[in-house]
């Protein structure tokens, strides 16, 4: 018979369309960077949009609210403190004014953007991460433990940090023989996979230092992804370089669960990732179009959806966290596409008649909360994120635990001279280490009440029955 029941698969996501803001929406006159390097040259969050920028004599990156349209003035601030080309920038999940940006100067630095963007050039980090010897190219924040940021350079060397502290917590030099292509942690932050230059998909748990392997065809830049449910999800290229997305179970890495083939433009494809929907947007650099596919457990797995098309090429794309799409409008992700000199946000819709709230198309998602703070991860503790609804639009809550973290002396300032101003006198010798001594112990004073606030909770979390 040739009619089969389940022909047509069943989605809530099979209608999601794309479509791009009017004109009068977007960002102009922005010099999106040259460099070759191949990141997303952008990162949003439901605060500000940063985008890397042309820059002579340093590297910059500009960043204004999430709400700016129209042109940028070329006297527009920007932060501008590194000495050569920004190749990266990352927010913080846990603090929508935090920002992580890596460079060609080998050092990775971390800003702290007023409320409402900037109102003068910003060149001086609150922290800055010196141990790589060539430059650093790839950032990602752990998605539960606070100040916990993963880098990776050309040097071939994945670094952990602590930024609270600056302190390098682990370092992976003898994983890669060769360039890293990207860098993923898994949900709870328990592991990260990468891809490397070798061909190879690696699973590693930093901590202990696992490594299990599996080899890829295609010559060209890879990128991976973790999926919500332990799997992985690459893109690459094929023996006879056609651009291909494949999904791999961490249990056998032998060979893949399934491997579609797209075509064979050689822009890299960027995946953006969507827990809550557990659907993958694919960019490709110099690309016209976005791809946009569903991960399902039902064979063949990897589903294609549609594709958003226009006449202009992207530079680069930037994805909004969940917490920032607009819940009234079925609004389940939003890009900043980058044009040559222009920002485009591009909405994905899922059309309903009703305008109450779609809770099957919001589940619960990633709020700012830590799960776990940075020495409990470094000891060993995982926990996934911890969840926030999103009925009736995300507003962030008041956080004492984050501004604390975030103003502790610790954060402002490292060797690099860029945090305090300097004493106007100098003390005599006892009553230096007198302040010293006071000053280290207000900082643990600090650091046993933010572990107080965050087990006090945990432990109403548990009362209430949402552990």
């Amino acid at each position: 018979m040739s009619f089969r029941r389940g022909v047509v698969r069943q989605s809530k996501f099979r209608h999601v369309f794309a479509q791009a803001w009017k004109s009068e929406h977007c960002i102009d006159d922005v010099r999106v960077s040259r460099v070759t390097w191949d990141s997303p040259l952008c990162a949003v969050n439901p605060k500000f949009i940063a985008v890397i920028i042309e820059a002579g004599g340093g590297g910059a990156f500009l960043v204004v609210p999430i709400t700016k349209s129209g042109r940028i003035d070329q006297s527009c601030p920007t932060v501008c403190g590194h000495a050569a080309p920004v190749l990266d920038v990352q927010w913080s999940p846990h603090d929508d004014n935090i920002i992580a940006s890596a460079s060609e100067d080998c050092t990775v630095k971390i800003w702290q953007i007023p409320d409402g963007g900037l109102t003068c050039p910003m060149t001086d980090a609150i922290v800055t991460l010196e141990g790589h010897s060539k430059r650093v190219g790839i950032l990602a924040w752990h998605p539960s433990a606070f100040n916990i940021l993963l880098t990776a350079g050309c040097d071939n060397v994945v670094c952990v940090w602590n930024v609270g502290t600056g302190e390098l917590v682990y370092q992976l030099t003898d994983a890669h023989p060769d360039l890293i292509y990207s860098v993923g942690w898994n949900k709870d932050g328990s592991a990260i996979c990468t891809v490397c230059k070798d061909k190879a998909l690696r699973v590693i748990d930093p901590r202990r230092g696992t490594v299990r392997e599996k080899v890829h065809d295609g010559t060209r830049p890879m990128r991976a992804v973790f999926l919500s449910d332990g799997k992985i999800l690459t893109t690459g290229f094929s023996r006879m370089s056609e651009r291909q997305l494949a999904l791999w179970d961490t249990v056998n890495l032998s060979e893949p669960m399934a491997v579609q083939e797209m075509d064979t433009s050689n822009g890299v494809l960027l995946p953006f990732y969507d827990p809550d929907t557990n659907m993958v947007y694919l960019c490709g650099k110099g690309d016209c179009t976005i791809r946009y596919f569903e991960v399902t457990d039902e064979s063949p797995y990897v589903h294609f959806l549609s594709l958003y098309s226009s006449k202009e090429p992207q530079r680069g794309a930037g994805f909004l966290s969940k917490r920032g799409v607009d819940v009234n409008k079925c609004e389940i992700a939003r890009f900043f596409k980058l044009h040559e000199r222009k920002v485009e946000p591009i909405s994905m819709t899922v059309p309903r008649k009703s305008d109450l709230f779609q809770g099957d198309l919001y589940p619960d998602t990633a709020g700012l909360e830590p799960a776990l703070l940075a020495d409990e991860w470094i000891a060993g503790q995982d926990a996934p994120p911890l969840l926030v609804s999103l009925s009736g639009g995300y507003t962030a809550p008041p956080s004492k635990h984050r501004d604390a973290l975030r103003s502790k002396p610790a954060l402002t300032s490292q060797d690099s001279g860029t945090g305090a101003a300097p004493p106007t006198a100098a003390p005599t010798s006892a009553s230096a280490a007198k302040e010293t001594e006071e000053e280290a112990l207000r900082t643990v004073v600090l650091a046993q009440n933010q572990r107080i606030e965050l087990l006090e909770r945990q432990l109403a979390r548990i009362e209430d029955g949402d552990v």
